[in-house]
């Protein structure tokens, strides 16, 4: 019964004495490290640290088991790793211009008694090409249906392919994943297939690879598109509103893929055609009441005809005024305003006038009293030689 109690006892102490022991334990002679994921052709940074190195110097080596640092010293010779740091605490390296090949796991070493090691995994991520839009020929027509391939290769894992028109996502199959000659890296493809309007003409299909190599960068291939449809109409008077005697111009505006390129005007009631030709205009040098009606316009290219209509109306003539017609108006305005000014002023100035002339009587007669005018003093002196009688009769 007692051997069997031991075993357990010795099985601890095997534990914390064997190398791979020490990671169960606090050990502060153990290094550490972490892993790292870089970008094809970017720079990554190894760092490995420990707490008690115990007189010993830290060292880096490859997936291959080749030692590259020892310390400070280089022991590889390849100009892509570089010392970043070297201490008895730490031992930091970089790698540039790095490449799938140095994918791997690098080891850390610290030759204590035993030795201990650290790992650190090397993620090379693989960043897809551009991508190609295949499948596109020649021009669609309206109500085609049509379908468009697209395909990257190189990423490392294998990217996701998306589709758009212009601001609109295309729904198109899952992408296929297919792995690279080199064994590393993936190419990726995948189609989509849709109808074709006429508000499709000019419109971007635009295939996009999405990768976490891309960090959120664009990376995307459109393809333009042409789609053909019948054309279409309409008719616009200038001036809007026409009016006897004036010049009008109906235009056939018309819209197409291809544009018309005939237009043929008739008037409803008229049998020949007015006009057959390329331009869009119809003219009326001079209007008058029997130009009234309605016009149709038909469009036509390779593709169809459309015929717009119009009913023109022609109102009466009137008169507009000219420019000596408005200055005269303005010139009567200002004429027509002054003498208002002037009679308001007249009749203040007469209403002055006739409250100061009563003011002046008052005093006159008021003055009489005290001293006779000059035709009182008159017959004042001629009464002087008649005799008192008299003037007192001219007084009276």
């Amino acid at each position: 019964m007692g051997a069997p109690s031991a075993l357990p006892l010795l099985l601890l102490f095997a534990c914390c004495w064997a190398p791979g022991g020490a990671n169960l334990s606090q050990d502060d002679s153990q290094p550490w490290t972490s892993d790292e994921t870089v970008v094809a052709g970017g720079t990554v940074v190894l760092k490995c640290q420990v707490k008690d190195h115990e007189d010993s110097s830290l060292q880096w080596s490859n997936p291959a088991q080749q030692t590259l640092y020892f310390g400070e010293k280089r022991a590889l010779r390849d100009n892509r790793i570089q010392l970043v740091k070297s201490t008895p605490h730490e031992l930091s390296i970089s790698i540039s211009n790095v490449a799938l090949a140095d994918e791997g796991e690098y080891t850390c070493s610290i030759f204590t008694m035993p030795v201990r090691t650290a790992k650190s995994l090397v993620t090379v991520l693989g960043i897809p090409q551009k991508p190609v839009i295949s499948g596109y020929k020649s021009s669609l027509r309206e109500k085609d249906t049509t379908t468009l391939s697209c395909q990257s290769s190189g990423s490392k894992p294998a990217a996701q392919l998306t589709w758009r028109k212009g601001d609109q996502e295309l729904h198109g199959e899952s992408t296929r994943i297919q792995e690279d000659p080199n064994g590393k890296t993936f190419t990726v493809s995948s189609s989509v297939t849709f109808q074709v309007t006429r508000e499709d003409d000019g419109a971007d299909i635009v295939c996009s690879v999405n990768h976490e190599s891309l960090k959120g960068a664009d990376r995307s291939t459109a393809q333009r598109i042409e789609v053909l449809y019948t054309p279409t109409a309409k008719i616009r008077p200038d001036p809007p509103h026409p009016r006897e005697g004036q010049k009008l111009l109906l235009h056939c505006e018309g819209r197409g893929n291809p544009v018309p390129q005939q237009y043929v005007w008739e008037k409803e009631g008229s049998v020949p055609p007015l006009k057959v030709a390329q331009e869009s205009a119809l003219i009326f040098p001079f209007l008058n009441k029997s130009d009234s009606g309605t016009y149709g316009c038909t469009a036509t290219s390779n593709m169809g005809s459309y015929k717009a209509y119009y009913t023109l109306n022609v109102n009466d003539p009137s008169p507009v005024p000219s420019s000596s017609s408005t200055y005269h108006a303005i010139i009567g305005g200002i004429v027509a305003f002054i003498v208002f000014l002037l009679l308001i002023l007249l009749i203040f100035l007469g209403h002055y006038l006739i409250r100061h002339k009563g003011t002046y009587l008052t005093h006159e007669a008021k003055g009489s009293d005290d001293a006779p005018d000059a035709d009182t003093a008159i017959i004042n002196a001629e009464g002087g030689q008649s005799g008192g009688d008299d003037k007192k009769e001219y007084f009276i």
